[in-house]
């Protein structure tokens, strides 16, 4: 695989313990692309990156998140560790996008989330602009389909905007939900999608009538707070309900700027991470999440670290809960 690079392991480091008190002294660095490796027959986690901004610039966004994997891998690595011993945390690598091709990391991704879930890990994708969505949601695909596990794959993104963009005019950023959904209606699947965070000063009127015509849960920022958190609560169970697995996609850039000014479409409307992380514990006490990817970290416009560390301490939550 041309476009995969194992992690420089130096970009692991903190505080020394020798009692693996933080997350570098605890993670296991492995290169996918090997053969022979066993399935880990206890808890194991996988960082995997996903380093491209090619469709962010397809999409006129502002470049950068080329950059975001590594960012939150320097935050994440400081943090203390609170693993059983038997739980394995490994760093799996990055995909890389060569010559501008998206199309082709995007295909990278897929074959390593699928080779990931193999080796019976939960795979955590660090990004990278929101493409990696189409990537890692075929990944998943495959996995099942050579597994035949006929199951229904339930999308929870938290984000801003929909990204259910037409690919009329090619794929970018903003294309992967509705690549997806004509995916699954060629193949005849259920396209399962709920988006947290949505707003009405972020999608056009047009990308509102998509998500009307596809079915797609829509919970609007302005109802994605802690005040409507029973309600969400409701919502959020009956969609798990009617899904075998769910793939849970963080864009950064749906929450404020206030937490998350390194993006590439920052706003200060966005919403806070309390909600995320309640949101969170609910998917994850289902059981049913098969995967978690983090998107459009851009150390560009970041300030002292704060989204790389707001991303850090998302993969830290789950980890943990």
């Amino acid at each position: 695989m041309k476009n995969y690079i194992p992690t420089n392991p130096d970009l692991w480091n903190g505080r020394i313990s020798e009692k693996e008190l933080y997350l570098h002294e605890k993670v296991r660095h492995i290169n996918i692309t090997e053969t022979g490796i066993p399935p880990f027959s206890e808890q194991a986690y996988a960082i995997l990156g996903y380093a491209c901004d090619e469709g962010v610039r397809r999409n006129q966004g502002r470049p950068g998140a080329v950059d975001g994997p590594d960012a939150i891998r320097q935050q994440l690595s400081k943090m203390p560790n609170h693993l059983s011993e038997d739980t394995t945390l490994l760093e799996a690598g990055t995909i890389q996008c060569l010559n501008s091709n998206m199309e082709e990391a995007q295909k990278s991704l897929a074959s390593s989330v699928s080779r990931l879930l193999e080796l019976n890990t939960f795979p955590i994708l660090i990004g990278g602009g929101h493409d990696i969505a189409y990537g890692h949601f075929n990944g998943i695909k495959n996995y099942l389909t050579s597994t035949k596990k006929n199951k229904t794959i339930g999308i929870i993104n938290f984000d801003a905007h929909f990204d259910l963009r037409s690919n009329t005019l090619g794929n970018n950023s903003g294309t992967p939900f509705y690549q997806i959904a004509q995916d699954q209606k060629l193949e005849n699947q259920k396209f399962k999608y709920m988006c947290l965070g949505i707003r009405e000063d972020a999608n056009t009127k047009s990308l509102f009538n998509t998500a009307k015509n596809l079915n797609v849960t829509v919970i609007q920022n302005k109802r994605f707070n802690l005040h409507h958190l029973a309600n969400l609560k409701t919502k959020l169970e009956r969609f798990i309900k009617e899904v075998d697995y769910i793939y849970t996609t963080i864009d950064l850039d749906g929450f404020s700027s206030a937490y998350a000014p390194g993006v590439s479409a920052a706003s200060p409307m966005g919403f806070s991470p309390e909600i995320v992380l309640e949101c969170l514990e609910i998917i994850k006490d289902s059981e049913k999440m098969i995967s978690l990817d983090i998107a459009e970290m851009n150390p560009s416009y970041d300030k002292d670290h704060q989204t790389a560390k707001l991303a850090a301490s998302l993969i830290h939550f789950v980890l943990h809960h």
